[in-house]
């Protein structure tokens, strides 16, 4: 099993391919293509967020709170076999402020750790804490999966600063619904397919060069989350089911509530 600790600023936008194809060689003074981007190509990435039955957890999220917290598995081929290793991932923001952890896992040991608190295998001791913290999060939060996020990426470096990041993601596809890793003809497209979320890294302070690159381009910070986008249209279209119930554990719908 293996484990990963980020913690950073970030910060997204959301700008054209024009204006990507306009940036880029700039970009590339100072910064370098990541290892994945094989010959200066784009790769994708595979995501299944996870979610309570009335989706506390991406409300929480959406609702401007200092603090906020998901968890997601994550894998960059489709791994769909029981013995394949994915990330499973958890993701907290305070004040601006991310921090990820996340430990390698086996398909088969998913559903047992989320569903009935059974250990996966750990052979390090910050393996085994991550876990614990992952198995806290399960005892507090009911969770399943509730959200497919599919998209290519491409992704730069710092030369000088291997912790400075930024991606590019486009071709975002969701659904709802056969939580497997792959494409389907289920899947919805988020976003245009020549509109990228550009997305900044970074620990410390932005460099000089990149805060006048952005502002000679016009390109200013816009809040965007996958997950929280996709609930918000579902929710406005009504396509969102909740489960409510009364003070005796009943199940009612929002009618019942009308003359609380």
């Amino acid at each position: 099993m293996a484990i990963a600790t980020f913690k950073r600023y970030e910060k997204k936008y959301l700008i054209s391919k024009e204006k990507l194809d306009s940036i880029l060689p700039i970009l590339l003074e100072y910064m370098e293509l990541d290892d994945y981007c094989l010959n200066g190509n784009e790769y994708r990435i595979y995501s299944i967020y996870y979610d309570t039955i009335n989706h506390d957890v991406i409300r929480d999220n959406s609702a401007g709170k200092a603090y906020k917290e998901k968890m997601r598995l994550r894998s960059y081929y489709p791994k769909n076999e029981p013995d394949d290793k994915i990330f499973m991932e958890i993701k907290k923001k305070c004040n601006g402020v991310g921090n990820k952890r996340r430990i390698k896992i086996r398909n088969r040991e998913v559903a047992p750790f989320v569903n009935e608190g059974i250990m996966p295998e750990t052979k390090d001791y910050l393996s085994n804490q991550v876990a614990n913290e992952l198995a806290y999060y399960f005892s507090k939060n009911k969770v399943a999966p509730a959200l497919y996020v599919q998209y290519d990426r491409l992704a730069l470096f710092g030369k000088e600063d291997k912790n400075f990041r930024m991606t590019f993601d486009r071709n975002v596809r969701t659904r709802r619904s056969n939580f497997t890793f792959g494409e389907t003809e289920e899947d919805e497209l988020l976003l245009p397919n020549d509109v990228y979320i550009m997305e900044i890294k970074i620990l410390g302070a932005m460099p000089l060069w990149l805060t006048r690159l952005l502002s000679e381009n016009e390109l200013f910070s816009h809040g965007f989350s996958k997950y929280g986008v996709k609930y918000k249209r579902d929710a406005e279209a009504h396509l969102l089911n909740y489960y409510l119930t009364d003070e005796n554990g009943r199940q009612v719908d929002f009618d019942y509530f009308i003359n609380f």
